[in-house]
């Protein structure tokens, strides 16, 4: 009988174990995915998508920013389970509003959209890192 309960528990304790390691840091993330792609949605303007080649590469840099936001969720990166959690939820919301617009192909949508891109980097930003520049 207490083999049976040891094999639960340990069961147990390894389908709690999370699947994934991070490997970048919060920084890393900043600088390989969520600026740069936060940027091409910011400054769309200034290269806008010429064809249906151009909205598909863009509608992958918001995918990729909205998956950021779950990147810094993640155990290991998240500074805490409340404001960061909510904090990078935004970012989410924000990369997934992107992704509706540019499955739209809608420039103006995407424009739209920039108020809450950057106020997702603002918010966390202000709370997470007080004295980086803006």
């Amino acid at each position: 009988m207490r083999i049976i309960g040891l094999l639960l528990i340990s069961t147990g304790a390894l389908a709690q174990a999370p699947p994934f390691e991070p490997v970048a840091t919060i920084s890393q993330i900043m600088v390989a995915i969520t600026l740069p792609y936060s940027d091409a949605l910011l400054y769309i303007e200034r290269n806008p998508p010429k064809g249906d080649s151009d909205w598909e590469t863009l509608q992958m840099k918001a995918l990729m920013l909205a998956e950021s936001g779950n990147l810094l969720m993640m155990q290991g990166r998240a500074k805490d389970r409340g404001q960061w959690m909510k904090d990078a939820r935004l970012l989410v919301e924000a990369g997934g509003a992107a992704v509706k617009a540019t499955r739209m192909k809608n420039i103006q949508a995407v424009l739209a959209l920039n108020d809450q891109i950057v106020t997702s980097c603002i918010v966390c930003h202000t709370q997470f890192r007080p004295r980086h520049r803006r």
